[in-house]
């Protein structure tokens, strides 16, 4: 189901429920929805099995041909804990109490919990395209996802999750796996030939405080002061009662207000309807810009095209792109799609029989309700493809706002709110032993990275915290993704609050058992959801490979820096994770910043005036000279520091992008004199 939502960052794809959970009252054994049929347990290790009974039951566990034997506290709750046993299955698990629980098809193999927000959220279907081929071939039930489901609770932390199951990844359920979660699971299960479960437990939009315990919201007054006005269920209604009535009237004037869609009129999707007076618009592009529109409400465009008798009749796709912020679209009178917010890429599978030979009418009507401004995404595909064939749909429509609304506020997200989903979708995992955690968030944060800074190693801490406390998990490797680049590319060197947030990222590496994929390379400009999820997924793989697995043969991590050191006008920088060297990727776009000796970008230099200076620098062994003729004296070098930092290009002989950084080098020593 799609719901209308507002155009803030990183939005959910599903409905949100409240979820209250207490102990389940039984009088039969019952067992948490993450044990079940076709769970993956953690090879190797000691793994707790938990349930709940009637008080005093005798609850007995047969696996593997071991007898497990425990009796139901007086509050019904039981747990045994298996021995480490080793990879492979499947095998079978029976639970006896006064009645009897069989499950099937287990695997020992290692699981990884994947969490954060919508870019580890993103499900295959939304990049399959993209992957054509290899995700057609997908057919491992090695590999097995447990969906946990999107809900929030701020009163207490849950025992056990509304509903979910394991499921294989197979051509039927795949398109519903975490896109980056599946190539990390696809490389790691090669790599280590090992079946490999993910729990995913994942949420367009949720900023970091709302996975972290209350117990540490109190690092952070003014979220646990948040947390604890949503503890009112009557509170979270009225907000709700209050959003929904005030989108329904939005949405209801709109449609009365529509001049394209009124009773007894040639609706403005009408092949026939008569359009000379229709001004002319360039697509992609937005009104604002090449009409002065800046108001919100409905807007229609239409573009008639001509197709050959050989095209008549065949099925097609239609891709405009993405669309601010809503879009239903026609063509020759037949609905071929519909989209209710600004961030999925519209691909629409036109049925045979819809396109005809010669004229053509391709029919759009937009809805711009949020913040941002209506229109088209520019540097996204616009075209019909039919029979192999595409046609460029780019350039001039016709165009005419049918509508005109004051823009329609926000509604609350109270999932998001801090704590919610700690207690419901995180809290509920952690009797379930782990091989680590994969994590994937950060834009929610972007411009309050000082507080990420200490908000992010305390959410690492919270969790390691609670394994430990309930499935007797001593260490849990974090492995993290930094954010990718976006927005559009500066010309200048300056602030940037997606490169403090990435610093604030980074700077939790001082914890133990961390590692963090950098994907400064693997976005998309104009798009916070890049397609290619296979490099970030990858990436996580090679950091688990190396920090988790123990490969020394394979490099983890690109380059990253441990000092700066000014020498003369220079600052000479060093780094570790050089593995084979230090190189320069040839620079594909935004180079202009090349200095007249430079062979790596995206370098600055400010002195003692704080203002930067784009830089040349260049590789000297396994460090980086950087200077500038306009900074005698440097101070402090930056290098990526933009939102989208596209001209960088330092990487280590692995492939691998050196992470962004910001630091002020240090002056060189003075030289030490020798008495002989």
């Amino acid at each position: 189901m799609q719901a209308r939502l507002s155009t803030r960052v990183c939005l959910t794809f599903g409905l949100i429920t409240t979820l209250s959970l207490t102990t389940p009252a039984t009088a039969e054994v019952t067992l948490p929805r993450l044990v079940s049929d076709g769970m993956v347990l953690q090879r190797e290790a000691p793994v707790k099995i938990w349930g709940w009974a009637d008080a005093g039951e005798r609850v007995q566990v047969e696996f593997l041909g071991e007898q497990y034997r425990t009796e139901a506290s007086d509050g019904g709750d039981w747990s045994i804990t298996l021995k480490p046993a080793p990879a492979g299955g499947p095998h079978t698990l029976r639970v006896r109490g006064d009645n009897e629980i069989q499950l099937n098809d287990i695997l020992l193999g290692d699981v990884w919990l994947a969490s954060g927000q919508s870019n580890m959220e993103y499900p295959i279907n939304r990049i399959a395209h993209a992957f054509a081929d290899e995700i057609a071939a997908v057919d491992n039930p090695r590999i097995r996802q447990f969906q946990v489901p999107q809900t929030y609770d701020f009163n207490a932390p849950q025992l056990d999750l509304s509903d979910g199951q394991w499921l294989p990844a197979t051509p039927q359920n795949i398109q519903n796996f975490s896109a980056v979660a599946y190539f990390f699971a696809d490389k790691t299960q090669q790599r280590e030939q090992v079946p490999i479960g993910v729990i995913n437990s994942s949420l367009g939009g949720s900023p970091a405080e709302a996975w972290v315990s209350e117990e540490t919201l109190q690092q952070f007054p003014a979220h646990l002061a948040e947390k604890k006005k949503f503890e009112d269920s009557q509170r979270i209604e009225s907000i709700r009662r209050e959003d929904r009535a005030r989108s329904d009237r939005w949405y209801a004037t709109a449609a009365q207000k529509d001049r394209g869609q009124r009773p007894g009129k040639t609706p403005w999707y009408a092949p026939e309807l008569e359009t000379k007076d229709w001004e002319t618009f360039s697509v992609p592009g937005y009104w604002a810009d090449q009409a002065g529109i800046e108001e919100k409400g409905v807007f229609w465009l239409r573009k008639t095209i001509t197709l050959p008798q050989v095209q008549a009749g065949k099925a097609a796709l239609l891709e405009l792109g993405r669309i601010v912020d809503a879009d239903e679209t026609w063509i020759n009178g037949h609905k071929v799609g519909n989209t209710t917010y600004l961030y999925p890429r519209r691909r629409y599978q036109v049925p045979a029989g819809v396109l005809q030979a010669g004229e053509n009418v391709i029919a759009i009507r937009v809805t711009n309700n949020g913040g941002a401004r209506g229109g088209f995404v520019e540097d996204k595909p616009y075209q019909l493809t039919v029979g192999g064939e595409s046609l460029d749909l780019k350039g001039p429509w016709q165009f005419r706002q049918s509508a005109q609304l004051p823009q329609l506020e926000s509604q609350t997200f109270v999932r998001w709110k801090p704590g919610g989903l700690y207690n419901a979708m995180l809290h509920p995992l952690q009797n379930y032993r782990i091989k680590g955690a994969l994590w994937y968030q950060g834009e929610s944060n972007v411009g309050r990275a000082q507080e990420y800074r200490k908000l992010f190693p305390a959410l690492i801490r919270d969790w390691r915290a609670g394994w430990a406390q309930n499935a007797g998990q001593q260490e849990l490797p974090f492995l993290f993704v930094q954010l990718a680049n976006f927005l559009e590319p500066k010309t200048s060197p300056g602030d940037s609050a997606w490169a403090e947030l990435r610093a604030a990222q980074a700077s939790a590496l001082s914890l133990d058992d961390t590692a963090m994929a950098v994907i400064i390379d693997a976005g998309e400009w104009n798009d916070i959801h890049p397609l290619d999820k296979k490099t970030v997924g990858e990436r996580l793989a090679l950091a688990a490979a190396s920090r988790v697995y123990g490969h020394k043969d394979i490099t983890g991590s690109g380059p990253q820096l441990q000092s700066a050191q000014v020498n003369e006008e220079k600052i000479v920088l060093s780094f570790s994770h050089t593995d084979g060297g230090l190189t320069a990727k040839p620079c594909a776009s935004n180079c202009s910043n090349r200095g007249p000796a430079s062979e790596l970008f995206e370098f600055a230099v400010a002195g003692s005036d704080g203002k930067f200076h784009w830089a040349n620098a260049r590789i000297n062994g396994r460090r980086v000279e950087v200077w500038s003729d306009q900074v005698p004296v440097p101070e402090v070098v930056r290098y990526a520091w933009a939102d989208n930092p596209t001209g960088a290009n330092l990487y280590n002989g692995a492939g691998l992008p050196a992470a962004p950084f910001q630091i002020t080098a240090q002056a060189r020593p003075p030289e030490t004199s020798h008495n002989h």
